[in-house]
């Protein structure tokens, strides 16, 4: 049976990177990243606790396994991973600097465990689990990411805003 929490032991984080290694286009064909879905950011360890210890990531644990994670990204790492950098740009531009927001930093779900309903539940715990004062979740997704945009459109997130950076499209969501 599937669990969901904030993850709370380095085991768990070495989890949430192995992972996403996994589901990294450079570790998959393209074939698989059209059909499933792929994650654009490769995160460090450090980068990854210092996001966890601002806000608990969101994972979703099978006997003991991470089966899927949904990162929390307080607007204070808006410097630290540098793709990221201009999606926070654009969050802050469409917001009119609304700051009550948290960056869903990475959102993925095991192969093995796609098509339960873990993606919907993800959110929803990350949701119950915001810190006081924050009532919005941004992300972005890559607009080749079409599984991606349709799971994030089935749970209610909107379009705020579309830009361009480097030769992605990149569709900036909010729930």
């Amino acid at each position: 049976m599937v669990s969901y929490k904030q993850a709370d032991t380095l085991e768990e984080l070495e989890q949430i990177l192995d992972l996403q290694q996994r589901n990294l286009p450079k570790n998959i064909s393209q074939e698989e990243s059209t059909k499933e879905g792929f994650v654009t950011v490769e995160h460090t360890m450090d980068v990854l606790k210092a996001m966890n210890d601002m806000c608990g990531h969101i994972i979703a644990v099978e006997d003991n396994q991470v089966v899927g994670y949904a990162l929390c990204m307080h607007p204070k790492f808006k410097e630290e991973i540098e793709v990221l950098r201009p999606m926070f740009k654009e969050i802050d531009n469409a917001l009119d600097g609304k700051a009550n927001y948290m960056a869903m930093g990475q959102i993925c779900v095991a192969k093995s465990h796609r098509g339960q309903g873990i993606f919907r539940k993800l959110y929803q715990t990350m949701k119950e689990k915001l810190p006081e004062g924050f009532d919005t979740i941004v992300t972005e997704v890559d607009g080749k990411n079409k599984r991606s945009l349709a799971a994030h459109e089935s749970i209610g997130f909107e379009t705020l805003t579309i830009y361009h950076s480097g030769e992605k499209e990149w569709h900036v969501i909010i729930l």
